[in-house]
């Protein structure tokens, strides 16, 4: 079995001195961190969903994908470009494409898929669900039986809300 290359989820795409990572700290910060040269990041606090936790220290989350690689990989990715792939890992052209979250939560996910992980906030879950739909439509990743009823047994109680999409690829 093939897998992302580290390189892949790491790029500078948009050439400011951020790679990622720090683009979706940035972009997820509900109180801003300095700045400075080559997007050195200092201060700053965060919220985790998937956990419900404020956080301080950008150091304790980790940026996950939505749609974690091993899955895509297993889904779709491993028949796709380099460049497929790269754009994939550091997709920033939606913003449920991926989330920063602490470094526990997102390793108790690991690599899991709705059928055998979900947040463990209740409140987020219908929002986890939703977008997890999205990120496999926008990326046509293919979904087998378990991932497709899992999520379907467990938006009972969700609002029924459009889920609206742009294709990737």
């Amino acid at each position: 079995m093939g897998t992302f290359k580290e390189r892949q989820h790491g790029t500078d795409a948009d050439r400011d001195g951020c790679n990622t990572r720090k683009e979706v700290l940035l972009a997820e910060t509900f109180l801003a961190p300095e700045q400075g040269a080559r997007c050195a990041l200092s201060g700053g606090e965060w919220y985790s969903p998937y956990d419900d936790v404020y956080v301080d220290a950008f150091g304790g989350l980790d940026v996950d994908h939505m749609v974690p690689l091993a899955e895509a990989w297993d889904s779709g990715a491993g028949q796709w470009s380099a460049q497929e792939r790269e754009a994939y890992a550091n997709d920033l052209g939606d913003d449920r494409a991926l989330i920063a979250v602490t470094a526990r939560s997102n390793r108790s996910k690991a690599d899991q898929d709705p059928a055998t992980w979900l947040p463990p906030t209740e409140a987020y879950r219908c929002q986890y669900l939703s977008d997890w739909v999205a990120v496999t439509m926008r990326w046509q990743l293919t979904v087998d039986d378990t991932e497709r009823l899992a999520p379907t047994d467990r938006v009972a109680g969700c609002a029924n809300v459009p889920v609206r999409v742009t294709c990737a690829r």
